[in-house]
């Protein structure tokens, strides 16, 4: 699905993408409250969506499409960002509310058509020069920042299960394997945690856990979930 106030925009993107055998351009939306609405009665695969509109922007509406997804679903909607700017507060808040990747309008068509194979497939993709911008960001926090219970509370259950399996020395297969998703589907929920919680890595991540109280030393893991997710 495509979002984005500018017809000339949506149109570009239609030709483009529809030019591809595996894509099909399924809706478009002018504005992000429409874009809610038609993502929740068609659950597309991807949707590409600009973060600046009037009226409810794109952070927002990929907040609420997010929101409504069943929890931890492989074949929930994805979502990529669109904008004209580069590293800015939007970009960190688009990746906040869940979206899955972040693209500059004026990329390349290739870049554009694989972006939207990436993402539905379970993996994120950051536009170089963001993923850059990200990179200098996250450098200059302290060095023992620890995230509060306002950010861990960002968290959503799936997510937290993911950061609980990490704490307890699981690998992403071993964590895919235990929730009885695809591994792809774990390192998304991974980087969402790690961009959350304005950490760098794994370890970083593990000391969260338990400075958290999310996981008390000692404990076991809890046991495998057996239904598919």
């Amino acid at each position: 699905m495509l979002v984005d106030d500018q017809p000339l925009v949506r149109a570009g993107l239609a030709m483009l993408l529809d030019a591809e055998p595996d894509i099909e351009v399924v809706a478009e939306a002018d504005e992000g409250a429409g874009a809610v609405a038609r993502a929740g009665e068609l659950h597309p695969d991807v949707v590409l969506m600009d973060v600046r509109m009037p009226g409810v922007d794109g952070v927002e509406a990929t907040r609420r499409i997010i929101d409504a997804d069943p929890e931890g679903e492989d074949h929930a909607t994805k979502i990529i960002i669109l904008t004209t700017y580069h590293v800015d507060e939007a970009v960190y808040a688009a990746l906040r509310a869940g979206a899955s990747g972040f693209l500059l309008k004026d990329a390349v068509p290739r870049e554009l058509v694989d972006a939207v194979r990436t993402v539905a497939s379970g993996e994120a993709w950051l536009d170089p020069t963001v993923a850059k911008g990200l990179i200098r960001e996250f450098a200059a926090r302290p060095r023992h920042h620890m995230p509060t219970s306002a950010d861990m509370g960002e968290l959503t259950v799936r997510e937290r299960e993911v950061l609980v399996l990490v704490a307890h020395g699981l690998s992403n297969p071993e964590i895919a394997a235990h929730l009885v998703v695809g591994e792809a589907t774990v390192k998304t929920h991974l980087g969402r945690i790690l961009m959350k919680l304005g950490l760098r890595d794994r370890s970083q991540a593990i000391a969260a856990a338990y400075h958290s109280g999310l996981v008390v030393p000692g404990s076991s893991p809890p046991p495998p979930s057996g239904r598919p997710s």
